[in-house]
């Protein structure tokens, strides 16, 4: 299968690329991403033949369907990762909590969040391409609180692979933090940025197209790669448990196959939304994708009304950080497979060049046509915790709180649901004591308190964060990255 570019090809790049290709360097023309050319058939046939299939059977013949030049001995090395997890058996709980609403459990990796549902197997494809290329990478990752943690985790220490970390300072949990900031392998450098994730990721672009850090790359001989989710290495990851939880309810006899499914999915960036979007165009019988948001609500205004107007936007801090995103990456591939990429590159540079584009009510139709989008208060989300708890023993961070609204509105009057829980209650205790109405000052006290209060299990690998070394201690304005990452690469 090859891959071809959002906002069309500039003449200097290979007009198609592989998979391996366009993992190991994610830039495209005109600042574009990477997409496959076609999608493979996901439909009846595939689904019954994965009826019974364990998670790691299923998530090897994905991969294989869409044809990536992997060989099938890294393939299973990648997906060995997963061996990890709390029950390598069944690395995706899909938890049923209400008769129509179904729960699917990502955070069962190291890191307590989905983002170590793509990053750990895909850490072991991208770093043995390095090494059977004798190439040496950079990985670029700014975070809004997840995607940190679970690249650390599966690059460190790793050959021919160094990581560049930001994460805005005090814009993430404390275990968020720790997660990064602990991480001691020398091949890693993590930087507090003082501003919050837009600018974070607005620094991180403005080093890509910095000539003297280009400069250094060169004289390094270290090319350039990606951890976000821009890189389609994340997105081929995010299809597969969209397709196992369509599967987990046809074995609970709550659907037959070809019986279509709601699910819901809490959107900042909008990578697990784009893999849901994949596989329902690939035949998974996914009636609509409804898109979560927290009160930076840019997506709802997008899908309700055809408008993604920054001009007079200002990041909102919530208590669902992870979502807290104006700019959400993946969108530009929904545009991109629904309009063509001249207007996709029309769409990107009204936005990059006017903080502004509006799409006409044709085009919004057809988004709509997969697509349905709310939001959730901070307020909403607190009370959904307490009321999930007390009323159906199921305890969910903030971000998976802020799906819930949709369920509860329409509970009698839908289709099964599938809601996804990206990140453990454990990242954001002070948050759950708050919703629990449990005085705290800090994380450990709340995860502590939590823990005793309503008997559930804090992960060791959480615990141990509190008594870890902190080694990444530099906190620093935007204009000092550049500085920072050079001498970093020299050292």
């Amino acid at each position: 299968m090859k891959f071809i570019e959002t906002r069309g090809n500039d003449g200097i790049r290979p007009k198609e690329v592989t998979f391996s290709e366009a993992i190991l360097n994610p830039a495209a023309s005109f600042g574009g991403l990477y997409v496959p050319k076609s999608l493979p058939d996901f439909g009846e046939d595939f689904l019954k033949k994965h009826i019974n299939s364990s998670y790691k059977e299923l998530a090897k013949d994905v991969l294989k369907s869409f044809e990536i030049d992997i060989s099938d001995d890294l393939i299973d090395e990648a997906l060995s990762r997963y061996n990890e997890f709390d029950d390598p058996n069944n690395p995706v709980p899909v938890v049923k909590v209400d008769e129509n609403l179904y729960i699917t459990e990502l955070y069962h990796g190291p890191t307590r969040a989905f983002k170590d549902m793509a990053l750990q197997p895909f850490g072991v494809i991208l770093s043995r391409l390095a090494q059977q290329r004798g190439e040496n990478y950079l990985i670029l990752a700014a975070t809004s609180g997840d995607t940190g943690p679970a690249t650390l985790e599966t690059f460190k220490n790793r050959d021919n692979i160094k990581v560049v970390c930001l994460y805005p300072a005090g814009g993430t949990s404390d275990v968020q933090r720790l997660q990064m900031v602990t991480e001691d392998a020398k091949n890693l450098l993590v930087l507090g940025i003082k501003g919050n994730f837009d600018d974070t990721q607005n620094a991180l672009k403005e080093m890509l197209n910095s000539e003297v850090f280009k400069k250094t790359l060169a004289e390094n001989n270290i090319k350039l790669s990606a951890a976000n989710s821009v890189n389609f290495g994340r997105i081929i990851f995010q299809t597969i448990y969209h397709i196992y939880s369509y599967l987990v309810l046809v074995r609970d006899k709550k659907i037959e196959i070809g019986d279509k499914i709601k699910v819901i999915v809490p959107s900042g960036n909008f990578g697990n939304a784009l893999g849901a979007y994949y596989v329902k165009k690939a035949g998974v019988p996914i009636e609509k994708i409804v898109i979560a948001s927290n009160d930076n609500n840019i997506l709802t205004e997008l899908i309700n009304e055809g408008r993604y107007d920054l001009r007079d936007k200002k990041l909102i801090k919530t208590n669902s950080p992870a979502m807290d995103i104006l700019k959400s990456s993946n969108v530009e591939r929904v545009l991109f497979d629904k309009f063509g990429s001249q207007r996709t590159k029309e769409l990107m540079e009204s936005l990059n060049n006017d903080k502004y584009y509006e799409l006409t009510s044709e085009e919004l139709s057809i988004l709509q046509d997969d697509f349905e989008a709310f939001y959730t208060t901070q307020e909403e989300v607190l009370k959904n915790i307490k009321e999930f708890l007390f009323n159906k023993n199921y305890l969910m961070d903030p971000h998976t709180a802020t799906t819930i609204k949709y369920f509860l509105q329409k509970n009698n009057k839908m289709l099964p649901i599938v809601t996804y829980s990206t990140a453990e209650w454990t990242k954001f205790a002070p948050t759950i004591a708050n919703a629990l109405d449990i005085k705290v000052e800090d994380d450990k006290s709340a995860l502590n308190l939590i823990s005793e209060k309503y008997n559930v299990k804090i992960p060791s690998n959480i615990l141990n964060l509190f008594k870890k070394e902190i080694v990444h201690l530099k906190k620093i304005e935007k204009s000092d990255i550049i500085p920072n990452t050079i001498d970093f690469l020299k050292s």
